[in-house]
C-alpha cells in the first residue's frame, strides 16, 4: 500500500456561526436588547478539527457538502486564504449555520439549524477516494458521513468521532461511538455517569481510548485494558478568556496531533488541554489555534503541574 497522502481526513461539519454577545445566557424581559456587533465566522465541528490540524502542520483534507449560497462562498475564500485542503458537493438545502450566544465569561449556548435531511449521503465515488489516501480520518456526527464506516473498516484506516454533549443512550450518537477507534465527548450532559458511559463505550464499541472533556474541571480518560478512567487536570489559559466557542475541537485537534505521533496518553491529554485552554483566548468561532511552537511552549510551562494533578 502506497504511503498515505493525508494525515488526517475530516468527514463532514462545516457551516457558518453568527454570535452574538450577551451579559448572561438568557433572555431577558422586553422584545429587544441592544448587543454588540453580530459577526459571522466560518466555523461548525468539523471546520474545527481539521483547522486544528492543519495549523498544527498536519497534511489535512475536508470532504462534506456545501451550499451555493453567500455563506458556502464565505467558506470556501476562507479556505483559500488558510490553505486547507477542501472538497465539497453542492447541496440544494444550502450551508447549515447556527447562532451562538456567547456571555460576558466566555461560555455559550449554540442553536444549530442542522439542515441537511435525515437521509442525505456522501457519494462513495466522492469520499472513497479521498479516504484511501488518508492515514486517519475523523467523523462528524453530520450524518451525511454514515456510510462510510464500512470501507473504513474494510481499508485499516484508524478513526476518531466527536459526540459533544451525548446524553449516553442517544442512538444517533451511539453509531459513531461503537464505529470508531478513538471517540471525544463532553462531560455535560453525563457529570454523575461519566465513568459508567466511557466503560460502556469502550466495551460495546471498537473504540481504543475514551476522552470525555469537562472544561474547567479538566478531562476524563479511559484507555482500553484499564479499569478506571484517568483524570486529567485543565491547563489555565494563558491569555483571557473571552469565548469558550471552539475549545472542544482545538482540544481534539491537538490530542489527535500527538496520539497520530505515538506519544503518552498524558501528552495527549495535555496537548488537547493546552490547545482548547488557548482557543478561548480568541473571539468568534474557530478565530484562532495553537500552532506546534504555542503547544511546545505552552505544554512545556504547564507539564509539571498538570502530570502532578493527575488522578486514577
Amino acid at each position: 500500500m502506497n504511503e498515505p497522502e493525508y494525515d488526517v481526513l475530516v468527514a463532514g461539519g462545516a457551516g457558518v456561526d453568527t454570535i452574538v454577545r450577551v451579559d448572561e445566557l438568557r433572555v431577558p424581559e422586553g422584545d429587544s436588547t441592544g448587543v454588540p456587533p453580530v459577526y459571522d465566522y466560518v466555523a461548525h465541528t468539523g471546520n474545527g478539527v481539521a483547522l486544528g490540524c492543519h495549523t498544527l502542520g498536519m497534511s489535512t483534507k475536508f470532504i462534506d457538502f456545501l451550499g451555493d449560497d453567500a455563506q458556502g462562498r464565505m467558506i470556501l475564500d476562507a479556505y483559500a486564504e488558510t490553505g486547507l485542503d477542501f472538497s465539497r458537493i453542492v447541496s440544494e438545502h444550502g450551508t447549515p449555520r447556527g447562532v451562538n450566544l456567547v456571555d460576558a465569561e466566555g461560555r455559550r449556548f449554540s442553536f444549530y439549524d442542522g439542515r441537511h435531511p435525515a437521509d442525505l449521503r456522501l457519494p462513495r465515488t466522492f469520499y472513497l477516494p479521498h479516504l484511501e489516501r488518508s492515514r486517519h480520518v475523523h467523523m462528524s456526527i453530520i450524518g451525511h458521513n454514515r456510510d462510510m464506516y464500512e470501507d473504513i473498516a474494510s481499508l485499516g484506516v484508524s478513526s476518531s468521532t466527536d459526540l459533544h454533549d451525548w446524553d449516553g443512550q442517544n442512538p444517533h450518537h451511539l453509531f459513531y461511538a461503537l464505529r470508531s477507534d478513538l471517540v471525544f465527548l463532553s462531560a455535560a450532559s453525563i457529570r454523575d455517569r461519566v465513568h459508567r458511559v466511557l466503560h460502556e463505550v469502550i466495551d460495546r464499541g471498537r473504540a481504543r481510548v475514551v476522552v470525555a472533556t469537562d472544561g474547567e474541571r479538566g478531562c476524563h480518560v479511559l484507555v482500553r485494558g484499564e479499569s478506571t478512567p484517568r483524570h486529567y487536570p485543565a491547563v489555565p489559559p494563558e491569555r483571557p478568556v473571552v469565548d469558550s466557542n471552539g475549545a472542544g475541537d482545538a482540544f481534539v485537534a491537538a490530542f489527535l496531533y500527538s496520539y497520530l505521533e505515538d506519544r503518552e496518553i498524558s501528552e495527549c491529554a495535555l496537548s488537547g488541554a493546552v490547545a482548547g485552554a488557548f482557543a478561548c483566548g480568541s473571539a468568534g468561532t474557530h478565530a484562532e489555534f495553537a500552532d506546534p511552537t504555542v503547544l511546545r511552549g505552552a505544554g512545556e510551562r504547564a507539564r509539571a503541574a498538570f502530570l502532578g494533578a493527575v488522578s486514577p
